[in-house]
């Protein structure tokens, strides 16, 4: 998920920029932490961090302070879900290349389809929060069984329970996930198969590398 973020997108897009910003808090969190038992080396990776607007060292300015922006109600449990099923579908294509798969993710209309709809607006990406986490080509989000599935498509079914509010909103969703095969070509540029020429890179791409000559 990271490195896609970081080495596929555009340099000033919102997923990557997102992902930086993630990982500047991490470190910071991190430093800050074993700070007390190891002061030298945590001053200085402090020091040596290029984006840091101060220089007065890290016992200077305070302990950790995580923004109150970073709880969103909801988003833990759809990750967590959204994990659950993401286990569920890599240990059904054991030892093989995720990527090489696309899946298609059932749920019933209820509060785990809504927190998976807040990972991925469309019906079908390859872009999406969802997809990123399912680690597959492409996601596809229903809230019904398709009507035709391919024969070689493997079937899970599993169960998610939401704890929202303090075990205040409990809810038991079931799911399923097809995983088949995906049609596609692989893209040259960010290895998924989106791309409809293996010599030829994914929609994405084109569109990433065309708004890099853009700005030069």
């Amino acid at each position: 998920l990271l490195s896609c973020r970081l080495y596929c997108e555009e340099a000033k897009d919102p997923k990557r920029r997102s992902c930086q910003t993630v990982l500047a808090e991490a470190l910071d969190v991190i430093i800050r932490s074993f700070a007390p038992i190891l002061p030298h080396l945590a001053e200085e990776v402090f020091q040596y961090i290029p984006y840091k607007k101060d220089s007065e060292g890290v016992f200077r300015t305070g302990w950790i302070n995580a923004s109150s922006a970073w709880k969103k109600p909801g988003i833990e449990e759809a990750i967590e879900g959204a994990c659950a099923m993401r286990d569920s579908f890599l240990g059904s294509i054991s030892g093989k290349n995720a990527l090489e798969y696309e899946v298609i993710i059932v749920i019933e209309p209820g509060l785990l389809f809504e927190l998976m709809e807040a990972l991925q607006a469309e019906e079908t990406s390859s872009v999406s929060q969802l997809n990123e986490i399912m680690m597959a080509s492409q996601t596809t989000l229903l809230s019904e069984v398709p009507k035709e599935i391919p024969s070689d498509a493997n079937i899970i079914k599993g169960t998610f329970l939401i704890n929202l509010e303090g075990g205040d909103i409990c809810e038991q969703s079931s799911y399923k996930v097809i995983a088949q095969p995906i049609a596609k070509a692989k893209c040259p540029r960010c290895r998924r198969y989106t791309a409809e020429s293996s010599s030829t890179p994914c929609p994405r791409c084109l569109q990433v590398l065309a708004a890099g000559k853009g700005s030069t």
